[in-house]
């Protein structure tokens, strides 16, 4: 069986090539992939070859497929799986497999680590160990791309419920945000934060009280057109955007929306030292800083507020991936349409288009760019479908597609593509 896939081979040295994948073992399945959404964390693994803590260091003569936020469909289940997985059955894999005999160790993972295994791939063979630590993940919901964003989805709702808080007097901690709190997502009109909106207002465990904020107003004009006040209210979660840069002093500003003296929860989605700062500043007593945004440099730091740590019970986390329980839940919340994560997509491309885009992910505007494995084609924004529709009929169909749904990627625009994109 062949398949055609992206290869790392050594430092931003990613390959496009077909290659004959060996017959499956009695543990192993083969599976047809087909969408992958690119993540920060391939384009630092491709900037740093073998010295990311995921990536063997043989690949220059044993290269590995990178993506890990993919969907497909199992073509054929070796002996040992057959009584738990069927041919057709959709999937996702959860990438965190917590393996300590993989090609790294524990750090093993889909995307980084695997010969044979990787979300920008045609066909792939999975191993057991993905399905002995119960990390492939059935999919039941209509169309491809939710699945290939429940992995990003999973990082948000792990963060979620990494969250904390005390009793006086007690020394248990309380998982999860506080349930009819206050809560404010920093820099949060990004793709990330526009999934932790989507998750704050209809997840299991809501804020009564939910303040975003950015320094773009295009970004928070975006997320209020999502994500309506009135439509936050209906759900019981009293929503405000507001543009730090405008105001004269955040967070004094932001301590009065909070109703009270400071926030319960105060999630941090950019790397950005004065953005950590205001975020502790807004704490209230035993609130919780949760810094999401992973940062590249390895030397990053902020100041904290020590004396609220001894006397007011603030405290933070962090959390740099979902686990498995996550990304049920995910996939759950995505096959009864309770959140919508094509929020964060506002490109697609084709398995062509993902090099350029891995290597170059920083400097591209927008959120998620969403790769489709079969296809040829250049890695284009949603919002270009207009200009790029006046001589390709391709994209004049999808604007209208697009256009239907509030400028958004959908079901429907993915089946039309499928259908009518030129192959790989």
């Amino acid at each position: 069986m062949k398949t055609k896939a992206i290869r790392l081979y050594g430092k931003k040295d990613l390959r496009l090539e077909e290659f004959e994948l060996p017959l499956i073992g009695s543990d192993e399945i083969l599976a047809h992939v087909i969408s992958d959404s690119i993540c920060m964390s391939s384009y630092k693994a491709a900037g740093q070859g073998s010295d990311h803590k995921r990536v063997p260091g043989n690949i220059s003569k044993e290269p590995v497929i990178i993506g890990h936020e993919f969907c497909g469909v199992i073509k054929e289940v070796g002996k040992k799986w057959q009584k738990k997985y069927q041919p057709g059955d959709k999937f996702s894999i959860q990438p965190a497999l917590n393996y300590e005999h993989g090609p790294v160790g524990i750090l093993s993972a889909p995307g980084y680590s695997y010969r044979y295994l990787g979300g920008d791939a045609t066909m792939v063979i999975i191993p057991d160990e993905v399905m002995t630590h119960d990390c492939l993940l059935p999919y039941r919901g209509e169309g491809y791309f939710p699945a290939s964003l429940s992995e990003p989805m999973s990082c948000i709702i792990g963060a979620f419920h990494a969250s904390y808080h005390t009793r006086a007097g007690s020394y248990v901690h309380e998982m999860g945000i506080k349930k009819n709190g206050s809560m404010a997502i920093l820099a949060g009109a990004g793709p990330m934060g526009l999934g932790a909106i989507d998750y704050a207002l209809h997840g299991p465990d809501r804020p009564s009280l939910l303040v975003v904020t950015d320094i773009d107003d295009a970004r928070l004009d975006r997320a209020k057109s999502l994500f309506p006040v009135k439509n936050a209210e209906d759900h019981g979660v009293k929503l405000f955007y507001t543009n730090t840069k405008k105001l004269q002093n955040p967070v004094s500003e932001m301590r009065i929306l909070s109703g009270k003296d400071g926030f319960d929860d105060v999630m941090v989605f950019a790397p950005v030292r004065p953005v950590v700062e205001q975020a502790d500043a807004l704490l209230g007593r035993d609130g919780c800083l949760n810094f999401f945004a992973g940062p590249t440099d390895p030397e990053f730091r902020a100041e904290l507020n020590f004396y609220n740590v001894h006397y007011n019970a603030a405290h933070i986390t962090g959390t740099s991936g979902g686990n498995t329980d996550d990304m049920k839940e995910s996939l759950a919340l995505m096959a009864k349409d309770k959140i919508r994560p094509q929020v964060m997509v506002t490109h697609i491309g084709g398995l062509d288009a993902v090099i350029e885009t891995t290597l170059n992910l920083p400097a591209i505007p927008g959120g998620k760019k969403l790769i489709y494995n079969n296809i040829s084609l250049t890695l284009t924004a949603i919002d270009s479908f207009p200009q790029a529709g006046n001589n390709n009929p391709l994209f004049k169909n999808l604007s209208e597609i697009t256009d239907r749904n509030n400028g958004l990627w959908s079901l429907e625009a993915e089946e039309y593509l499928l259908k009518n994109a030129p192959g790989i």
